[in-house]
Order: structure tokens, then sequence, then C-alpha cells
């Protein structure tokens, strides 16, 4: 392999929108070091990439029908948990760069970002950065929850009582505490239902998670 070869950061892109994708994959491929291997419309298509491509970075778009962006970039950290993945949003608020960040994102890119904060970015990421974010961001950051956190969070929703939340996780009750617990004293909240309440507001969860 040739020293450029090398030294090619390999880039799939995951957006919805068909002009917003083709003009984003023009824009990146013209940057020096960057090319894009496959420029798909869904996350199901980003799964079925990841695992034909095996590139060097992901730049997702958050909103996409179906299959949004968070969901995405879990499944294919699923398959490949050293994914370097970019969320992609039109949102500028700082509770869905949190989202895409506890889902595994290595950073937030707004969609006002111009090509060289993109191009820096995904640079960024393919060097091993955290939690890049480009763009302005509005309102307050959510906090950021461990993954089992958001498990008992989302329990913690449906009803489910510390021994059921126990149970379905396979841990102790005392663990099940120490997780409620932390969730109190990162969410501000008195009791179980102002976790939950609090969640909602923040957005960590959405209002799709109500039953």
């Amino acid at each position: 392999m040739n020293t450029t070869a090398q030294s090619t950061i390999r880039v799939l892109l995951v957006d919805d929108h068909p002009v917003l994708r083709s003009g984003l994959a023009r824009i990146i491929s013209m940057e020096r070091g960057l090319q894009v291997v496959e420029a798909v419309s869904s996350g199901a298509d980003a799964v079925v990439a990841w695992r034909r491509h095996k590139p060097d970075v992901g730049v997702i778009d958050l909103f996409m029908p179906v299959m949004d962006g968070v969901e995405t970039i879990l499944r294919i950290r699923r398959i490949d948990p050293q994914a370097r993945l970019l969320m992609l949003s039109s949102s500028e608020h700082a509770v869905d760069a949190t989202r895409a960040e506890q889902a595994g994102a290595c950073g937030y890119l707004t969609k006002q970002a111009d090509a060289e904060a993109i191009a820096t970015a995904i640079r960024q990421a393919h060097a091993g950065g955290q939690r890049i974010r480009v763009g302005r961001l509005l309102g307050p950051a959510a906090p950021a929850l461990s993954p089992r956190e958001m498990e008992v969070l989302g329990l913690l929703k449906d009803g489910r009582s510390n021994e059921e939340i126990g149970e379905l996780l396979g841990i102790s009750d005392q663990t099940v505490k120490t997780h409620l617990r932390a969730l109190r004293e990162k969410l501000g909240a008195a009791d179980r239902a102002g976790a939950v309440g609090k969640a909602f507001e923040l957005g960590l969860l959405k209002p799709a998670d109500r039953r």
C-alpha cells in the first residue's frame, strides 16, 4: 500500500436527504486525505455498509425515519465497538448532542458547520478525539449517564420495581439502589418519578417513549 492510500481517511456518510447527502459527499471528498467510500440514505443501510467497508469514520444524520441516528450508532457499535462516529444534525440543542454522545458518538456537528470544520472534525475523530462539537449549541446539557444508568432509567419509566429491575438486568438489589441514587443525584430529582420527569425534560427520554 502506498503512502497516499495509508493516509486517506475512509468515511461513511449517512443522510436521508438526497441533495444534502450528495452535496456533503462531494464536499468531504474534495478535502485532502478524505474519501467517502459510500453515502447511504438510512440507518439500516448504514449498518450494512459499515460491515462491507469497515470505514475509518462515520458521519450520521440524527433525524431519519424508521431508524434515527442514535439507534444507528448503537447498532454499528454493537458490531464494531471501536467505531468512530460523528452525529450530524440540524438541531442546535445541547440535549441532542448529549444523546448522541451517550449512544457512542465521539462528536456532534450541526449542519450549519462549514466544509473545513466538518473535515477537521473527521480528522479529529479518526485521531481518537472525544466530545468533538462543531456549531453553536443551545440550552442546558443533560448530565452524562452511563449505559447501565440509561437501562435503569428506561425500566423506571416503565414502572418497574427494584426487584424487577435487578432480575431483568441481572444485578443485585444493592446495585439497583446504587444506580437509582446516582440517577437522582445526576438529574437533581428527589424520587423515582422526579428522575423520570427530569429525564423527559432534558431529552434523555423522548415523548415517543411514553406509553
